[in-house]
C-alpha cells in the first residue's frame, strides 16, 4: 500500500514540475520583456514570481 502512495504521489510530482517548467517559462519571457520596456514594476512582479516557483521546484525535487 506504501508504494502506490508513493508512486501515486511521485507521479503527480513529475506531472507539477512539468507545469512548473512552463510557468517559469512564460515568467522569464514576461521579465525579458518587462526589462525592454523598463518597467520597474513589473521586473519586481515576476521576479517576486520566479522566487516563489524557484522554492516550490526545489520543495518537490527534495
Amino acid at each position: 500500500m506504501k508504494q502506490i502512495v508513493r508512486t501515486t504521489g511521485q507521479k503527480e510530482s513529475d506531472h507539477r514540475i512539468g507545469v512548473l517548467k512552463l510557468e517559469l517559462d512564460y515568467e522569464l519571457a514576461t521579465l525579458y520583456d518587462a526589462m525592454t520596456e523598463n518597467d520597474e514594476t513589473k521586473k519586481n512582479e515576476c521576479k517576486r514570481k520566479l522566487e516563489r516557483l524557484r522554492k516550490e521546484w526545489i520543495r518537490l525535487q527534495a
